[in-house]
């Protein structure tokens, strides 16, 4: 008896690292399951990695595009085989990992089924499967394993985002095929509108049914934009234009994408001027390094119970 309540004890008073997760929490990839019984079990998939595109220069915007975004588009540049056109999607007809196209160009899938720890490796593995297929599907039914990652792969640009209306760009090049045009049909049903605002970075306005939204996915570390989001919520300067409402926050791929309900009828447009002074005045609450005061410790607290982990 005494050796097991040592052992408990022990185990009660085991911490875990920051940035890693205990055995006994839910495992980060999505899947409900606790991380001793997913992707920290032995043969569990490949090792989790919290932040899997950090480094890249569009970081916040691959997150919002892998998460958040419908239908977009990017072209990515391959430092190896710069002869090859890539074009990198957020949403491919059936989820797929990617597609060659009958030119040779190569899509790249975002919002995939599987999900194997790290992302970036997965992207990584597709890429490469990619270059060397024939034109169609191409698929990752496996943990990939160690290699390259989508940043070992393309230059560090930051990326020229297109946003579209919906899936149309599926079938811009190709005739449709009775198939294609199911896929499309579906997909375009659950393409909320959306655009991507121009003064700031990786903040995205959406309008979903009967309501309007911007998200906004942020690099800073969490404590740090916590700390100054409640600084902001004090004040009352994280309403963005009248009877906006900021509503609280997902957690996805290691970064905070905060959100705001906004008036019907807002529009992108309206936001551009707003986002950039609010960004001015979150730098400011930033760089401040005093001490939160009761309020803001309240209000702190607050907004750290109004996350959603997406991934």
């Amino acid at each position: 008896m005494a050796k097991r309540s040592r052992a408990k004890n022990q185990s009660r008073n085991q911490t875990t690292a920051p940035g890693e997760v205990g055995p006994r929490q839910p495992c980060p990839c999505g899947s409900g399951k606790r991380y001793k019984a997913c992707h920290g079990a032995p043969g569990g998939g490949d090792v989790y990695v919290k932040r899997p595109f950090e480094g890249f220069a569009s970081e916040c915007d691959l997150v919002a595009l892998r998460e958040l975004v419908p239908a977009a588009t990017a072209p990515l540049t391959l430092t190896d085989h710069p002869d090859r056109t890539v074009q990198l999607c957020t949403l491919l007809p059936g989820a797929a990992p990617a597609m060659v196209r009958d030119s040779g160009e190569i899509w790249l899938g975002l919002q995939v089924q599987h999900a194997f720890g790290d992302p970036a490796r997965d992207l990584g593995a597709v890429l490469l499967k990619a270059l060397d297929a024939e034109p169609g599907v191409v698929g990752l039914t496996d943990p990939p394993g160690p290699g390259p990652r989508l940043q070992d792969l393309v230059t560090d640009e930051a990326l020229t985002i297109t946003v579209h209306d919906g899936f149309e760009f599926w079938v811009a090049d190709m005739d449709e095929s009775s198939e294609l045009a199911a896929a499309l049909e579906q997909a375009e049903g659950a393409a909320a509108p959306t655009a991507r605002l121009t003064e700031v970075q990786a903040a995205y306005w959406t309008r979903m049914g009967a309501k309007e939204h911007l998200r906004w996915v942020m690099p800073e570390p969490e404590d740090r934009l916590l700390d100054a989001l409640a600084r902001l919520h004090v004040r009352g300067a994280d309403v963005l234009v009248p009877d906006s409402r900021f509503v609280g926050m997902f957690r996805a791929h290691g970064l905070l994408a905060p959100v705001w309900d906004l008036p019907v009828g807002t529009g992108p447009e309206a936001m551009e001027q707003v986002a950039a002074t609010f960004k001015g005045e979150l730098d400011a609450a930033l760089a401040d390094d005093a001490e939160l005061t009761t309020e803001e410790r309240s209000a702190r607290s607050g907004l750290a119970n109004r996350q959603v982990t997406i991934r």
